[in-house]
């Protein structure tokens, strides 16, 4: 009996996650942090409505959804996960329309291999748990990858990291009890070139 409460908690408090807006980086690193159990618990996964599917690239857990979803205003039933980021998987065997549309920059662009990718969130932020000064990012990517032949992928990593030795964050506000604090504003969207 205790595993069937704690289970239907967890579905419960799994069902607040917006996965377009995660995608579509309209989230923070602690709206993403929600999906970790997820990841670690296909059970958790399958509450959600979510199928884990076997692993065709070592760096992604993958999952079919049984109800698409709409995100860049196509529909996505293959989304992936790996570390901080959150993709979907599309039938689009070239990436490059799909990176100019969303306004990104080109970092890497060969025959078989493309990235693009613009930073939408960079801010300064305290950490609750231990008062540590941090910086959030947020950025938007397309990319293909060998694993996945004919499709691309496009979606958000979420991270928070320590500024480089010799910077210190601005001023930081204090901290939530519920997630990091914010101290700036989101950064303008850099132009596309």
């Amino acid at each position: 009996m205790p595993l069937l409460l704690a289970f239907g908690g967890t579905a419960q408090a799994q069902s607040s996650i917006d996965l377009p807006a995660l995608i579509e980086c309209r989230q923070s690193v602690s709206e993403f942090a929600a999906l970790a159990p997820v990841a670690a618990d296909p059970l958790k996964a399958v509450a959600l409505g979510w199928r884990p599917l076997p692993q065709g690239n070592l760096f992604m857990n993958e999952y079919m959804l049984n109800t698409p979803i709409t995100v860049f205003g196509r529909s996505a039933e293959h989304i992936a996960m790996a570390g901080g980021t959150i993709v979907a998987l599309f039938d689009l065997p070239d990436p490059r329309p799909l990176a100019k549309e969303l306004e990104l920059e080109v970092g890497y662009d060969a025959p078989e291999k493309f990235m693009a990718g613009r930073e939408l969130v960079s801010r300064d932020v305290i950490d609750a748990k231990s008062g540590e000064a941090l910086i959030e990012s947020v950025i938007l990517s397309v990319s293909n990858v060998k694993s996945h032949p004919g499709k691309t992928l496009a979606g958000c990593t979420y991270s928070l990291d320590q500024p480089a030795e010799g910077e210190a964050p601005t001023s930081p506000a204090a901290p939530s009890p519920e997630a990091p604090a914010e101290a700036a504003k989101p950064a303008p969207a850099k132009p596309a070139r």
